[in-house]
C-alpha cells in the first residue's frame, strides 16, 4: 500500500545485478571447486535459481561477510525439476553448463513472466552446433553430448539467454568457439568476466563477436556481480517524477550512456559525482523533447547498446508525467506492453496503438487504485506510478516485484516513502 505525493531523500545502493547473477548461479556448475560470489541480490528469482542448483547437488553456504560459496562436486542429477523450472525463466540457463560438465540432462519448460513468446530455438541450434543431440519430451528437451567440439556459431538472434548458454557450453568444448551476433549486455559481459576469473580463456568480451578456446576444466574463484543497471534507471525514474532528491551509489557510467540519452527525451537529467555515484536533482520539470520539425519522439528498444527491453515499462510510467507526447515501441515482446491498463486506470493518457506501441500524453494526474502487477517491471512501473499518484494505490501480486527487487519496500521507506507490505 502507498500514500504517493510524497518527495524522497537520501542515498541508495543498487544490488547486483539480477540478469547477471541467474547465468553466474547457474555456472558454478562448470567446475568442482569452491566458487565465492559476492554481492549476489536477495531477490526471489535468484532464490528460485539457488533451489534448482541445491535439488541437484550444488552445495551452497553463506559467508560472513554476506557472499555466497558453491561448491559443485557432486552433481546427484541432470533431471531438472519440472515444479522448481516452471518458477524461473532463467532455469534454461543450466543447460549449457550441464551439458558441458555432465554431458546430458533433461530440461523442463521455463517459466517466467508472460511478456510475450520467449523462443528457446536459438539455444537448440548453438548445442547442435556444438555436437550436442537435441530431442524434445514432454514438455520439455532430453540433450546429450559425446565431446563438445568448437564451432563458428551465427545466433538468428542476438539473444541473451542463447549467448550465455552456449558461452557457458564452449568454455569447455574442444577447440576454438566464435559467436557472431552474440549478445554483449553488461550481464553477459559480467557472465564472462567470471568465467575467465575461472580459468576460462574468451575473448571480445563486450562485443558481438566473442571468441572461446575451450579448456579441460575450470578453477575455482571468487567474483563480485556488478551493480544492476536496470534499477539504477528505476530509481532514477522514480526520483524523477516524484520530484525527489536522490543519489545513486556506485552506479557504472557505461552502462546507462543509452538509458540517460532515452530519459533525456523525457526532461530528466542527473548529475554525476566523484566516486561513481549519481544524483538526480529534485523538482525536475519534465519536458518530452521533440524531435526535429516539431514531429513526436518515440522510445524503442533493442539488443545492447541499444534502450533495454526492461526499462520500456519504466519509461512508460514517468511519461505520464511529461509534458507532451512520446511513443513507446516495445520490439521484442508483445505482451509486455498490455499492463498499461493498470496506469490508464490510476488517469494515466495512454493509447494502445498494438502490442508493440503505446502514444503517452502527459502529464496527467494520477490517482491510487487497486491494481495487480502482472510481471516484474510492469510491476515497479506501477509502484513508481503510485509513489506520484494522489491517494493510496494497492498494488497486488507483488511477488513479481520481489522476482527482481530486493527489499523494496524497506528500501524505499527508508528514503521517505510512505509504503507498507500488508497481508491479503
Amino acid at each position: 500500500m502507498i500514500q504517493g505525493g510524497h518527495a524522497l531523500a537520501g542515498t541508495v545502493t543498487p544490488t547486483g545485478n539480477k540478469n547477471a547473477a541467474l547465468p553466474i548461479l547457474a555456472a558454478t556448475l562448470l567446475t568442482d571447486e569452491e566458487v565465492i560470489l559476492e554481492n549476489v541480490p536477495d531477490i526471489l528469482d535468484v532464490h528460485a535459481m539457488l533451489a534448482i542448483l541445491d535439488d541437484i547437488g550444488v552445495s551452497v553456504r553463506e559467508e560472513a561477510d554476506g557472499a555466497l560459496a558453491f561448491r559443485a562436486d557432486d552433481i546427484r542429477s541432470t533431471d531438472l525439476d519440472p515444479d522448481l523450472c516452471r518458477r524461473i525463466r532463467a532455469s534454461v540457463l543450466l543447460a549449457g553448463p550441464l551439458l558441458a560438465r555432465a554431458g546430458s540432462l533433461t530440461l523442463p519448460m521455463p517459466g517466467g513472466d508472460f511478456i510475450g513468446r520467449r523462443r528457446i530455438d536459438t539455444h537448440l541450434m548453438a548445442f547442435r552446433a556444438l555436437g550436442a543431440e537435441v530431442g524434445q519430451v514432454d514438455r520439455g528437451y532430453e540433450m546429450r553430448q559425446d565431446g563438445l567440439t568448437g564451432a563458428e556459431i551465427f545466433l538468428d538472434e542476438a539473444s541473451v539467454t542463447a549467448t550465455e548458454n552456449v558461452l557457458m557450453a564452449a568454455v569447455l568444448a574442444e577447440g576454438r568457439t566464435t559467436i557472431l551476433n552474440a549478445a554483449c549486455e553488461p550481464h553477459v559481459q559480467d557472465l564472462a568476466e567470471f568465467l575467465v576469473t575461472l580459468g576460462a580463456r574468451i575473448d571480445g568480451i563486450g562485443t558481438n563477436r566473442l571468441i572461446i578456446d575451450g579448456v579441460e576444466r575450470l578453477g575455482g574463484g571468487r567474483f563480485r556481480i556488478g551493480p544492476d543497471y536496470i534499477e539504477i534507471a528505476s530509481f532514477i525514474g522514480l526520483a524523477a517524477i516524484t520530484g525527489s532528491d536522490l543519489v545513486i551509489s556506485e552506479a557504472r557510467p557505461a552502462d546507462l550512456r543509452m538509458i540517460l540519452l532515452g530519459f533525456e527525451r523525457l526532461g530528466i537529467r542527473v548529475e554525476w559525482l566523484d566516486g561513481g555515484s549519481l544524483r538526480v536533482p529534485p523538482d525536475q520539470s519534465l519536458v518530452v523533447m521533440q524531435d526535429e520539425g516539431g514531429a513526436i519522439p518515440k522510445i524503442d528498444d533493442g539488443p545492447w547498446p541499444a534502450f533495454p527491453a526492461d526499462l520500456t515499462s519504466i519509461a512508460t510510467a514517468v511519461a505520464t508525467q511529461a509534458t507532451g507526447e512520446v511513443m513507446i515501441f516495445e520490439k521484442m515482446f508483445e505482451n509486455r506492453l498490455f499492463f498499461v491498463d493498470k496506469l490508464v486506470a490510476m488517469g494515466a493518457r495512454i493509447i494502445l496503438c498494438d502490442p508493440h506501441r503505446a502514444v503517452v500524453s502527459g502529464p496527467a494526474q494520477l490517482y491510487g487504485e487497486r491494481v495487480e502487477s502482472p510481471d516484474i517491471r510492469a510491476g515497479m512501473a506501477i509502484l513508481i506510478a503510485g509513489l506520484a499518484a494522489k491517494g493510496t494505490t494497492t498494488i497486488g501480486n507483488i511477488g513479481q516485484i520481489d522476482r527482481g527487487y530486493e527489499r523494496i519496500d524497506e528500501r524505499l521507506r527508508a528514503l521517505g516513502a510512505r509504503i507498507e507490505r500488508v497481508d491479503d
